[in-house]
């Protein structure tokens, strides 16, 4: 299952009890209870047919295209030069590991805003669609075929969102509506060109609201919809049956890439005050405190902390000169709630800090070490995404636990520091994680914890952690030494805790928590 960009490129009721059957006055009843519901007729504004309606709307939806170039860098040929050269690549463009140029392509849709040739579209939809790629041209058709260079004026990766500029005047333009009035089960109409078909119009109801994706960013909050929405759908507008745009067709959900059903838009409540801010020159800011996440309290983390799960979520990481390093927030560290909103699944740590201005405090109540405090942060403004990813992983694109050699490991524990695992509830031996150590097993020298050296094979840790693997906190409290290791998991058996969560750093890539079970 994927999150795809769309361009080329149940509740069980039981029966009422006999008692309730006997009170009529106080019974519940189903919410689809006959009568309940008015269904005979369309309501009012719900129509018989879209056509009226998208003969209105259809001539301010646009196609946009791009013509992009593409450098690859070819590998030279080993024979070439040879009498064998020709029938192993030679010959040909880039046989000696030249760089080789392509041309490329990319279609998308988006919609008009004013007369004067300002155009609404997803940021992928102008983005290069290759590494290696550039954008030499963006190309807006009309309805009736018309073509315009366009310009960009503004875009913006982590909401997905561009505006750009034609030069022509008295266009058809449509306006952005209140999405926040959209209800669950409201009728939608969705325009776009799929496939570079041409327009092209679906309709569908609303499936849920403020749904999150998991993709995290202040933006994670989509209107979810089963209009069908394809591959060159994206940017296109999501109308109400009052015509106003109230989502910016953005993506699918998919096995194969093609539609099943499940698209998301991005709510006009969150496009329009970005594209306002296009429209007056301006750059979008958003909070920022340089962490990494290591994602929600599931079941493990809960048992193994002792706190309620999908309250609040785990530090994984801390940038050394952020924000949070500033403020003493440490890694293992879980934050419940910023300026006394909690944090859940439907409302990530990541989407409530990139919500906080830039130069103001934002207060964290945290858990650490069984106890609950208060952390105050001067929120940093957040960098492009690009410097995200690549800090998120060392400039490693692989992230979480890597598959690195087993060559590099550390000794044999002929220093008779590390742990025993023999009668060891944890099941690892270990041993002080110290500089030359870590140029062997590959971690940055700036890691601190235990290193460890060996995995009883009776144990839970068997098969998910190896020699090499460093473990830098249990249970949020950061460890140094075997002894620090001993002492904390003596604690979690005497609270009676099943398992510990160990935060795991492995060879250069990014740390991440694993639930280990205690053997009795």
């Amino acid at each position: 299952m994927r999150y795809a960009y769309a361009i080329p490129s149940a509740l069980l009721l039981g029966a009422a009890t006999a008692t309730l059957a006997l009170q009529p006055g106080n019974a519940q009843v189903a919410q689809n209870e006959p009568g309940a519901i008015q269904a005979a007729a369309p309501k009012a504004g719900a129509p018989m047919s879209f056509a009226d309606m998208v003969a209105k709307l259809q001539p301010a939806v646009v196609n946009i295209s791009t013509k992009q170039t593409i450098v690859q860098q070819q590998q030279a040929n080993p024979f070439a030069g040879t009498p064998f050269g020709d029938l192993f690549g030679g010959g040909g463009a880039g046989q000696n590991g030249a760089p080789v140029k392509r041309e490329g392509a990319s279609l998308g849709s988006g919609f008009l805003i004013s007369p004067d040739g300002y155009v609404v579209t997803n940021a992928h939809v102008i983005r290069p669609g290759a590494r290696g790629a550039t954008v030499n041209s963006i190309t807006v058709t009309l309805t009736d075929k018309k073509e315009y260079i366009a310009k960009v004026i503004g875009q913006d990766q982590a909401s997905d969102l561009a505006l750009l500029k034609i030069d022509a005047t008295n266009l058809p333009f449509v306006r952005f509506g209140d999405s926040s009035r959209a209800r669950v089960g409201d009728w939608v109409v969705a325009i776009g060109e799929p496939f570079g078909l041409g327009g092209t119009v679906t309709a569908g109801i609303i499936s849920a609201i403020n749904r999150v994706t998991g993709q995290g960013g202040a933006y994670d909050r989509f209107i979810q919809t089963d209009a069908s929405i394809n591959q060159g759908n994206s940017g296109g507008p999501m109308f109400d049956l009052n015509g106003n745009v109230i989502g910016i067709n953005s993506q699918i959900f998919s096995q194969s890439g093609g539609n099943i059903g499940i698209g998301f838009a991005i709510p006009a409540e969150q496009a329009k005050p970005i594209i306002d801010t296009f429209m007056k020159g301006g750059k979008i800011a958003r909070g920022y405190i340089g962490v990494g996440i290591g994602g929600p309290v599931d079941d493990d983390a809960a048992a193994a902390l002792g706190i309620p799960k999908n309250q609040g979520e785990l530090i994984s990481r801390i940038e050394p000169t952020g924000p949070a390093a500033k403020a003493g927030l440490r890694a293992g560290d879980v934050v419940t709630k910023v300026n006394g909103q909690a944090v859940t699944p439907d409302q990530t740590l990541s989407y409530l800090v990139s919500n906080v201005k830039p130069g103001s405090t934002a207060r964290l109540d945290v858990f650490r070490n069984g106890q609950s405090q208060v952390i105050t942060i001067t929120v940093a403004t957040r960098p492009s995404e690009e410097q995200l990813a690549a800090t998120a992983n060392g400039g490693d694109d692989s992230g979480g636990f890597g598959s690195d050699d087993d060559d590099a490991t550390p000794g044999d524990n002929s220093d008779g520091s590390a742990v025993p695992t023999s009668g060891n509830p944890l099941g690892l031996g270990v041993q002080p994680l110290t500089p030359g150590i870590a140029r062997a097993i590959g971690v940055d020298a700036a890691v601190q914890g235990v290193v460890i050296a060996t995995v009883d094979p009776s144990s839970d840790a068997n098969g998910k952690l190896k020699r090499g693997d460093v473990i830098q906190a249990i249970n949020g409290t950061p460890v140094r030494t075997s002894a620090d290791v001993v002492r904390i998991v003596a604690q979690a058996k005497s609270a009676g805790r099943p398992q510990v969560l160990l935060l795991v750093q492995r060879g250069r890539n990014a740390p991440g928590f694993l639930a280990v079970k205690l053997k009795s």
